[in-house]
């Protein structure tokens, strides 16, 4: 009997814009120091776009790194879903732009809006659509300007948060291939209150006032979401190995979001994972938020660290708050 049909991840680019902003750029803007910013984050510099250069930007310069390392048409592609809470505009969707700018005259897609939790949830979501057998090609994109909702006088928010992007192709599983094998996601909309940027939307369009209050800015309590994300991104990812009979030894690399050095070590050391299979590369990129899984699933690839067969563990947590765990097969 045929096996059910999966996605599995064929493809992958990642890019940051070029501009690089250090803890000792940032120690002649605020009051702070590269030693502070080190012992709680993890974070010694982080790329920064340049004036004009938005989400679907970095999101195309991705797409066209993914398609120089597997040359393949453009238009095969069935569906685009993007990641992103720094869309270019309210509407149309980063999705829109990015087919456009792509160039990609047969397809459709729309944005997901999860916070740091963005690409896994725009995975799942791409994902769906392969399974159903509807489609063969789905570029899944997790993209980010998070310096364009910065405060760069607030030291607890601008030292965390960088730019960046990343993309996967899914296409279906071949005979006996596993691809994505389960995945967990829930939402806890109480946590909003932590994690926002309170002005732009409906409830609060636009104003003087707004701008003046500074509204239109990332606002975090910081300690909450710490907490938060620690217990939450143990939890998801423990259960969804407990579902499918296995434990952190089973595991050949972990992927956590990029968000803090203590919270990808604090999950890692629940699941008594080897610290030779956990992913880090926060120290050069900051919080891209929905670029973060894939910019360090390209940092695994390069360091030799994810090869075809291995058994993948994503996980993440985002303003939402959003949470959510992913195991897959790596495919290529």
């Amino acid at each position: 009997m045929p096996t059910a049909r999966r996605a599995k991840i064929t493809a992958l680019g990642a890019y940051v814009p070029p501009r690089v902003l250090t803890n000792q750029d940032l120690e002649k803007m605020v009051d702070t120091t590269n030693e502070w910013i080190l012992e709680r984050t993890g974070i010694r510099e982080r790329h920064l776009v340049d004036k004009g250069v938005a989400a679907s930007d970095l999101a195309v310069g991705a797409v066209k790194n993914l398609l120089e390392s597997h040359p393949f048409d453009l238009q095969e592609v069935d569906l685009i879903v993007v990641g992103t809470v720094t869309p270019d505009m309210m509407y149309p969707s980063t999705a829109c732009l990015v087919q456009h700018k792509l160039g990609i005259h047969r397809t459709w897609g729309y944005d997901v809006s999860a916070g740091c939790s963005g690409f896994l949830y725009a995975l799942n979501s791409g994902m769906q659509f392969i399974e159903s057998g509807r489609y063969k090609k789905v570029l899944v994109i997790g993209s980010d300007v998070n310096s364009s909702m910065t405060d760069f006088t607030d030291r607890a928010v601008c030292i965390i948060f960088g730019d960046g992007a990343g993309a996967v192709l899914l296409e279906p599983t071949e005979e006996g291939e596993e691809g994505i094998i389960d995945i967990e996601a829930q939402v806890e909309g109480v946590g909003g209150q932590y994690l926002n940027m309170p002005a732009g939307g409906s409830l609060n369009p636009a104003s003087h006032e707004t701008v003046d209050k500074k509204m239109h800015y990332i606002h975090q309590d910081g300690q909450q979401v710490f907490k938060y994300a620690v217990k939450k991104m143990a939890e998801m990812t423990d259960r969804l190995l407990q579902k499918n009979g296995l434990t952190g030894h089973d595991v050949d690399c972990f992927i956590a979001h990029q968000a803090n050095l203590r919270i990808i070590m604090a999950t890692a050391d629940r699941l008594k994972m080897p610290l030779e299979k956990v992913i880090v590369n926060i120290d050069r990129y900051g919080n891209t938020t929905a670029g973060t899984i894939p910019l360090a699933m390209q940092t695994a690839v390069s360091e030799g660290k994810l090869k075809k067969g291995d058994r993948v563990l994503l996980a993440a947590v985002g303003a939402g708050f959003t949470s959510g765990a992913t195991l897959l097969r790596w495919a290529f």
